[in-house]
């Protein structure tokens, strides 16, 4: 048998494959305790005993308690609710409805104030990139992507886009409203369409959205 190359560095044995019931278990467990205890009373502890999963078993997957409820609550979209088709307003209706769905969940809604409390007065904020992970930021964008050439303003800059619908979604799902009724979603739909449209098209639609 020839001898191995000093150069190459050894290989390692496969490890165990990691246990995704471990992972179920430990998100489900967070987004009950949201929902039944709050957000303050769900501690990596507390996951551990309603769960059934060692503490240090979590702790390898999430750094800590704010990983995990990050990602029990705010996954980012299943891809298959959203996949863009290239028409542009229907992908974005879809879009939105998934995503004011992924907030106005109750553990979303639970856990929510607590997060941003704690990205506001934490002591070291972490790279955007790692946001990315829990964002539909990206899906957003594949979004306007997929859209037919002309019908994006390539001026517009879809972080600030996606910025005003997030405000939009969070108003309609975590703040209380001052309007006596509840906006239809098409609405929302309508308005970040025509922050989208190039400004020439502007005037070829009518005050309520229409081809004039």
């Amino acid at each position: 048998m020839a001898d191995a190359d000093p150069a190459e560095p050894p290989r390692r044995r496969p490890g165990r494959p990691r246990d995704a019931s471990i992972d179920e278990r430990a998100l489900a467990a967070t987004r009950e305790l949201l929902v039944r205890r709050g957000f303050d009373a769900t501690t990596i502890h507390a996951v551990a005993a309603h769960s059934g999963v060692h503490a240090s078993a979590i702790y390898r997957r999430w750094g800590s308690r704010i990983e995990l409820i990050e990602e029990a609550t705010f996954p980012g979209l299943n891809p298959l609710s959203v996949q863009p088709t290239g028409d542009l307003r229907r992908d974005l209706r879809r879009f939105v409805r998934a995503y004011v769905a992924a907030f106005d969940a109750p553990a979303s809604r639970a856990a929510a104030a607590g997060l941003l409390a704690h990205h506001q007065t934490a002591s070291r904020q972490r790279p955007p990139e790692f946001y990315l992970r829990v964002s539909a930021r990206p899906q957003f964008q594949d979004i306007l992507c997929a859209a037919p050439p002309g019908s994006v303003d390539p001026t517009v800059d879809p972080d600030d886009v996606f910025d005003m619908l997030l405000g939009a979604i969070l108003t309609r799902t975590l703040l209380a409203t001052v309007t006596a009724r509840r906006r239809p979603l098409e609405r929302t739909v309508e308005m970040i369409l025509r922050l989208l449209q190039p400004q020439a098209s502007h005037s070829t639609l009518d005050p309520g959205g229409q081809p004039a």
